[in-house]
């Protein structure tokens, strides 16, 4: 009888139920596949099965077919790109412990968007790659610049000055932008296009050559977490626990960088997913970054995924770009952060 209770004990230890965290990863990609699938599956043009499970199998004849077939590559980038900017702006969060940073807010999206404008119109460049190497630098003199702003006047940074430094420099960027562009009669079409932020330039080829730069920048991020952990109990004592301060703030804010440049050279500068993603998950997860990054990419992917795909089919048959859809959706995040936390640190 003893022997028998022993073993059902062990048993019962043995299947304990998975943590809540767990579940709600698991969730969330289950999510993300479904509206990966919905996004291939679902479009501008309306497509039946049949010309759908062609497509999916190689086939691009006419134009059903090829709609469907370029969907797949689009919808990557929308999981990618996604997953990028909501990993920067938990990052950024962090590092800076401003709950309004986003790659957007701070201007970094658009310093990358004009090194890349400019980069078309001086050297000709018309190769992902050379748009990604370009917009990385590009986005971080402009992290460097705004950083540096935010914190003039003495007391350190604080959320409102570097939100306003940062919405000041986008301002100033944006004139820039448009005054190259409109010199340029030759890339004005291509440049209007890409500077609202979309997910249009998403092929098998830009994919390939982006895929580098985000792999690196994720890894950055990641073995950055632990250290963004320390940065959030406050400078002083996170050295004082041994963490290299200076070190791991430099890292992960390459890592960020990385990822808003890679992005930025292929959909454009899209703004907000990185400020709401971020506090949907903390709400899920809490402040551990070693969960709230990996949260934050699947969140991410979902927003960008479901922004896209609300794009394509509210207005039929005209499509809306997501950059648009995500500016609607965070906006008034951004009013509501403001209003509620009255901007105090994290």
């Amino acid at each position: 009888m003893t022997t028998s209770t022993a073993t059902d004990r062990r048993e019962r230890s043995t299947r304990r139920p998975l943590p809540l965290k767990t579940l709600a990863l698991v969730a969330l990609c289950t999510v993300l596949v479904l509206l990966a699938a919905l996004s291939v599956t679902t479009g501008s043009r309306q497509v039946g099965w049949a010309d759908i499970v062609a497509a999916l199998g190689g086939s691009t004849d006419g134009f059903d077919r090829a709609a469907v077939a370029a969907r797949v590559p689009r919808t990557l980038l929308a999981v990618l790109a996604g997953a990028a900017l909501g990993v920067a702006g938990a990052v950024m969060q962090g590092v800076t412990r401003n709950p309004l940073a986003d790659p957007g807010i701070l201007g970094v999206n658009t310093g990358a968007a004009l090194a890349v404008v400019v980069g078309m119109a001086s050297f000709g460049l018309a190769s992902a790659t050379s748009f990604a190497w370009v917009a990385i630098a590009g986005g971080a003199v402009t992290a460097v610049f705004v950083y540096a702003v935010g914190t003039l006047g003495g007391g350190g940074s604080t959320p409102l000055k570097l939100a306003l430094a940062g919405a000041a420099t986008s301002a100033a960027l944006t004139s820039f932008i448009s005054a190259v562009v409109l010199s340029r009669n030759d890339i004005a079409d291509n440049a209007r296009s890409w500077q609202i932020g979309g997910l249009g330039g998403g092929t098998q080829e830009s994919l390939q050559q982006i895929l580098p730069f985000l792999v690196v920048g994720f890894a950055l991020c990641w073995l950055c977490a632990r250290g963004l952990n320390m940065l959030a109990l406050g400078d002083d004592l996170a050295e004082g626990l041994g963490e290299r301060v200076a070190l791991t703030r430099g890292t992960a804010s390459l890592g960020a960088v990385v990822l808003c440049g890679a992005t930025t050279a292929v959909t454009g500068p899209i703004a907000f997913v990185g400020l709401v993603v971020p506090h949907v998950c903390r709400l899920l997860v809490g402040a551990d970054h070693r969960w709230l990054l990996p949260f934050s990419a699947l969140g991410g992917g979902v927003l960008l995924t479901a922004a896209d795909v609300v794009g394509r089919v509210v207005a039929r048959p005209v499509q809306i770009d997501v950059g648009i859809v995500t500016a609607l959706i965070g906006a008034p995040f951004f009013i509501h952060i403001v209003r509620r936390q009255k901007v105090r640190a994290l």
